[in-house]
């Protein structure tokens, strides 16, 4: 008897919530527009909120102290100062500025169970998470463009990505992303919302979002599948043309040895491509096409994983697969350790 309390108390919680919610909304309902959201984390989960988030926060701490010892790195080191560590830069900054945008109010609901959220401080978050999904996106696409240029017109690398060059395409890949989101959160602003203000989730995904409205989403659908082909297609395309023509190049050369340094500085890029994308499809056609056959809380665990394990990741992956990267860690680890207190 115990136990089958104890496994109804989190699907009560939920519906007490919604049917508030229902109430107020109704009551706002001559504005169609909640004040509030409630992100109701991962339902069907929250006996073991604690759980989740230890793995969450572990994640979200070694992201922070990775990609900020990156940046730190590529500051202050001189052998850094490289087009293809400045777009490493880029990628560290966008991954920090993804992860923060949702895994700081996913631990306070877990932890402090602070679930409300405004109609503003929503759509500014769903803003964010999209822009920098999108610029990682770009970012990863620049870094295949930056890896064929180096391998297949080695003598004209440096005359090419000189640092005006990198500047401009950074902030035209920013633009992309700013550009193609801000219609996208126009849209689901004007949408009438009269189904509750519950999202069941950690962050204010689009989908979710526009779930809770009553009127048309087809055009904000439309609208994120045009998004979706014009930042992922495309930059996937780019990056299968740069590793088609990258391979081309590799294989016609006839050293072994040159073969094997080319592929090697090749494959820090391709485990982050392969980290991101398969990610991040598995959780895009899952939430529109799986939505029957996959529990509700493996879709917001994986929309969570894919926005936490890359930028987890990537720092571990170049610290371990470029010598450079390795070569100074070990530098400063090394000097740390020849100097000696005071008086000693």
């Amino acid at each position: 008897m115990t136990a089958s309390c104890l496994q109804q108390k989190p699907s009560e919680n939920f519906e007490r919530e919604k049917v508030s919610s229902i109430l107020i909304c109704g009551l706002n309902s001559s504005n169609w527009t909640p004040a509030s959201f409630i992100l109701s984390g991962v339902p069907g989960l929250e006996d073991i909120h604690m759980w989740i988030s230890f793995p969450f926060c572990s994640m979200y701490v070694v992201t922070m102290v990775g990609n900020c010892g990156l940046l730190y790195l590529i500051r202050y080191e001189d052998s850094l100062h490289r087009p293809m560590y400045y777009f490493l830069a880029m990628l560290s900054l966008t991954d920090i500025a993804m992860c923060s945008s949702t895994i700081p109010k996913a631990l306070c609901i877990f932890w402090f169970h602070l679930k409300e959220i405004s109609f503003g401080e929503c759509l500014v978050q769903m803003f964010f998470i999209h822009t920098f999904t999108g610029m990682d996106s770009g970012v990863l696409m620049l870094m295949a463009l930056d890896l064929y240029v180096a391998i297949c017109y080695p003598l004209r690398y440096s005359t090419i990505l000189i640092n005006p060059v990198i500047a401009k395409v950074g902030l035209a890949t920013f633009l992309r992303a700013v550009l193609l989101i801000i219609p996208f959160t126009v849209l689901t602003k004007n949408l009438p919302y009269c189904r509750g203000n519950i999202i069941p989730h950690t962050y204010c995904d689009h989908m979710s979002v526009a779930k809770l409205s009553c009127g048309n989403v087809k055009v904000n659908a439309i609208y994120g599948l045009t998004v979706a082909l014009l930042i992922g297609a495309f930059d996937i395309l780019c990056i299968t043309i740069s590793y088609t023509m990258i391979l081309q190049a590799v294989l016609s050369l006839s050293s072994a040895d040159a073969r094997q340094k080319a592929f090697s500085t090749c494959t820090a890029h391709i485990c982050t491509v392969v980290f991101s994308y398969s990610l991040a499809f598995f959780s895009f056609f899952s939430h529109r096409f799986g939505g029957h056959t996959i529990p509700p809380s493996c879709h917001i665990i994986v929309a969570n994983i894919y926005l936490l394990l890359p930028p987890t990741m990537n720092p571990i992956v170049y610290g371990v697969k470029t010598k450079q990267i390795r070569h100074c860690v070990i530098r400063i680890l090394s000097d740390s350790k020849d100097i000696k207190p005071q008086g000693v």
